[in-house]
C-alpha cells in the first residue's frame, strides 16, 4: 500500500472490509476509491466544533472516519433533538446534490476525524463508480428515517412538556388556594392587622404561611419552609398545611402541635423531606403570644421605628426524626408592635454580585416602615428585596407574614 495515506491504512487495519467500512463506498471497487480519495484532506475536529451551519452554502461531502457528529434539528443544540452521525456515514451530501444552503447544524459531539470530499471530485471521480450512487441513496433514506423518528420524538416531548406546564399551572393555582390570599386579612377586624405574601421561585414551591382565628380572640399564625423545590416540596407543603389546621383546632399548646405534626410527617417520608416551622397563638386582647419553633428562623418584632429578633429556641426541624419534643415560650406583643415572620428565601436572596440580602437589611427596612399598615410594610420589604437582587432569578421561595396589634387611639 505504498503511497496510501495513513488514514486509509488505519481504516484497513481496523476493519476487515477496509475502505468499504465507509457506507458511501460499501461494495465499490476499493482500488478505484483509494485512487480517487488519496489526495483528499482529513480534518481533526475537537468536541463542540461546528462543521456545517444552517443557511450556509456548501459544496463538500464530509465523511466521518472516527468519533461522532450530530445533526441538530433545533437551534437549542439539545442532545435530545439531535440525529447522531456514526463513523462511516456522511453529511453535507444534500447541499452537494441540490445546490441549496445547509438546513441543519452539524457539530462534533465528540472528538471526530472527517474526510473532506469536494463536490467536483465526487461528481467526476466517485459518482460514476458502480454502487456509489446506490449507497448514497441508501444513506439518505436511512438518515431521513432517523430524522423523522427524532422529530416525532421531539414533538412528543414538546407535547408532554406543554401538558406538564399546564399541570404545573393548575398545581400553582391549587397551592395558592391553600394559603391565605396576598394582602390584608381580616379587614373587618379593628383589633388586629394581618398580611402575608408567598412567591415561589418556580411554578410551585415549598414555603407557606397561615393565619386564622381558633376562637373570637385567639389568632393562630405560622410560617414554614419545606426542603427543596418543585412538585415534591409542594406536595409535602400541602400535607403539612392540612395537618397544621387540624392540630391547631385540637390544641392551644404550640409545642404539642409541633410534636403531633412531626410524628405525622415522619410516617412514610422515605424521601427524607423536612420542614422548618414557627407557629404561635396570639391573644389579640392581651397581646400574649405563646409560640414554638421547629428549626425556623426567628421572627422580627418591630415598633416605633425599631426592629429586633424575637428570642426563641431553635428547635428541631420536622418530618425526619420521630419522638422529638418541642418547647413552648411566651411573649407579649405590645400595642402598636408588629411580628414579622419570614423564610430564608428572603434573607438569603443574592444580588448579582453574590451578596446576601441578610437579616440585617430586613431589620432595617422593617424598622423604617414600622408604623405603616402591615400590607404596606410587606410591600416595602419586597420592594427593597427586588431592588437588591436586580435581574437575578430568586433561588428560593420568598414568604413574609406580618401581624400587628394596632395602638389604641
Amino acid at each position: 500500500m505504498a503511497g496510501v495515506p495513513d488514514w486509509i491504512r488505519e481504516l484497513c487495519a481496523q476493519h476487515a472490509e477496509g475502505i468499504g467500512a465507509i457506507d458511501l463506498f460499501r461494495g465499490v471497487d476499493a482500488s478505484s476509491i483509494i485512487d480517487a480519495v488519496s489526495g483528499c484532506e482529513v480534518l481533526d475536529l475537537p468536541a463542540g466544533t461546528t462543521l456545517l451551519r444552517p443557511g450556509e452554502a456548501n459544496d463538500v461531502i464530509y465523511v466521518l472516519l472516527s468519533g461522532q457528529l450530530a445533526a441538530h434539528i433545533d437551534s437549542a443544540l439539545s442532545p435530545d433533538n439531535a440525529i447522531p452521525i456514526r463513523p462511516g456515514e456522511s453529511v453535507g451530501e444534500m447541499s452537494v446534490i441540490d445546490g441549496k444552503p445547509v438546513s441543519a447544524l452539524v457539530a462534533a459531539a465528540a472528538p471526530a476525524r472527517v474526510l473532506v470530499l469536494p463536490s467536483a471530485l465526487f461528481w467526476s471521480r466517485l459518482a460514476p463508480l458502480p454502487g456509489v450512487s446506490r449507497n448514497l441513496l441508501t444513506m439518505l433514506s436511512e438518515r431521513m428515517r432517523r430524522g423523522n423518528a427524532a422529530m416525532l420524538e421531539a414533538q412528543r416531548k414538546q407535547l408532554a412538556l406543554e401538558y406538564l406546564r399546564q399541570e404545573l399551572q393548575v398545581a400553582r393555582q391549587l397551592q395558592a388556594s391553600m394559603i391565605p390570599l396576598p394582602g390584608r386579612l381580616f379587614p373587618e377586624r379593628e383589633d388586629i392587622e394581618v398580611a402575608g405574601i408567598m412567591e415561589p421561585a418556580s411554578d410551585v414551591g415549598g414555603d407557606f404561611f397561615d393565619a386564622f382565628f381558633v376562637d373570637e380572640t385567639h389568632l393562630f399564625l405560622c410560617v414554614g419552609d419545606v426542603s427543596g423545590h418543585g412538585i415534591p416540596a409542594a406536595l409535602f407543603m400541602a400535607r403539612t398545611i392540612g395537618l397544621i389546621r387540624i392540630a391547631a383546632m385540637a390544641t392551644r399548646e404550640p409545642d404539642r402541635l409541633l410534636q403531633r405534626i412531626n410524628e405525622e410527617l415522619c410516617i412514610g417520608n422515605d424521601a427524607n423531606i423536612f420542614v422548618t416551622l414557627f407557629c404561635g397563638f396570639l391573644d389579640v386582647v392581651s397581646g400574649r403570644l405563646v409560640h414554638a419553633n421547629g428549626g425556623h428562623g426567628a421572627p422580627l418584632v418591630t415598633r416605633a421605628g425599631k426592629a429586633w429578633p424575637l428570642p426563641i429556641p431553635k428547635g428541631s426541624l420536622l418530618g425526619v426524626i420521630p419522638g422529638l419534643r418541642y418547647q413552648s415560650n411566651a411573649a407579649v406583643l405590645e400595642q402598636g408592635a408588629a411580628l414579622i415572620c419570614y423564610t430564608d428565601g428572603v434573607t438569603e436572596a443574592e444580588s448579582d454580585a453574590g451578596e446576601e440580602f441578610s437579616a440585617e437589611r430586613l431589620i432595617s427596612v422593617s424598622a423604617a416602615n414600622s408604623d405603616r399598615p402591615v400590607e404596606e410594610l410587606l410591600d416595602a420589604a419586597r420592594g427593597e428585596l427586588d431592588a437588591f437582587i436586580g435581574h437575578r432569578t430568586p433561588d428560593d421561595d420568598c414568604t413574609l407574614l406580618a401581624v400587628r396589634r394596632p395602638a389604641t387611639p
